[in-house]
């Protein structure tokens, strides 16, 4: 069954990626749709940030329940679906791993089976994870082995593999996009990364005096959101399907990003940080580094901004938010 031509629906439309997606392609002319578990309770704050939520046509849908699925994918019939839903903090999954574990693999199997069942050939993205790979030890590219170390890493190796076989065994053009870190001002609280930024905006406003964060040692490799979603279309543009991993290639420490958050409100971050083992997870990855030559190769894709530079992006979005609160 053909679908219509230049429609994307995009599953967690709602959370960061979501949304900047969606208005990277509404400024590709497309129809964009998205869903959320409950449409009238949902706040769509990320869509209300960027403008865009009269442009986007948004459904009620529960990724668990297949029939749900089935329904809203025939009623759209999407040239591309983009799967970014289920629980998405690892930190949290510790807490909850079979709930975290249950809504990532079963909602990308009933996308999947939902776009078999139809005979739709619409074109699927898959939000896999660097998680996936653990501690990398060196940058990792698409060849290096998964060693999954959370619950949530558990969950998008196990979609990752779902993803690779319904392609296989059913010539469905699906891939999965192994994703590094990538922050943006549209990040809740609960990231790492807008805790730090919060934090020290906070202690330049004299609010508080300190910041408690878990382990400073460990090094990711930090991008720009708006740059991601970019990858996430091209994959879909692609001749082929295949999977990408997508990052900035460069690994910094947390205590380098707290410190240049910090020096963006001229504060020296060591008189004010202080760590607390119960931040630190029960088995935390030292470091998390991409090789992103392969997306660069075949999709043109590269990160324009990395962690300096982004940690600037993210302070200055705050500080804006707080003089428009004013």
């Amino acid at each position: 069954m053909k679908p219509n031509a230049r429609s994307a629906l995009i599953f967690g439309i709602s959370g960061q990626d979501g949304a900047y997606l969606a208005q990277f392609l509404l400024d590709q002319g497309y129809a964009v749709h998205g869903t959320s578990r409950d449409v009238e309770g949902s706040s769509f704050a990320g869509l209300r940030a960027l403008g865009i939520l009269d442009q986007v046509r948004v459904h009620s849908a529960t990724l668990q329940d297949f029939r749900s699925v089935a329904q809203i994918v025939q009623a759209v019939r999407p040239a591309e679906i983009f799967n970014l839903a289920a629980q998405s903090s690892v930190g949290l999954s510790f807490q909850q791993p079979v709930e975290t574990i249950d809504s990532i693999m079963h909602g990308t199997i009933n996308i999947l089976e939902a776009i078999r069942f139809l005979g739709l050939e619409t074109r699927f993205y898959n939000a896999s994870s660097s998680e996936c790979f653990g501690n990398t030890g060196v940058a990792a590219d698409e060849t290096m082995p998964f060693h999954p170390r959370s619950p949530y890493a558990v969950g998008k190796a196990a979609s990752f593999w779902a993803v690779a076989n319904y392609r296989e065994a059913y010539n469905l053009f699906a891939c999965s996009g192994l994703l590094f870190n990538h922050e943006s001002p549209l990040r809740p609280t609960r990231y790492v990364t807008q805790k730090i930024v919060r934090g020290a905006a906070d202690i330049a406003e004299r609010k508080t005096d300190t910041l408690t964060l878990g382990a400073l040692d460990l090094a990711r490799d930090w991008g720009w959101a708006p740059d991601y979603v970019d990858a996430m279309a091209r994959m879909l543009k692609h001749d082929t399907p295949e999977d990408f991993v997508i990052a900035t290639g460069v690994a910094s420490k947390l205590q380098d990003f707290v410190d240049a958050a910090f020096r963006c409100f001229g504060l020296d971050w060591t008189a004010h940080v202080q760590t607390d083992q119960a931040f630190m997870r029960p088995s935390d990855i030292s470091l998390s580094v991409g090789n992103p030559a392969k997306a660069e190769r075949l999709l043109g894709w590269k990160a324009t901004v990395t962690m300096p530079d982004l940690v600037g992006k993210l302070v200055e979005a705050e500080l804006a938010k707080r003089a428009l609160s004013r």
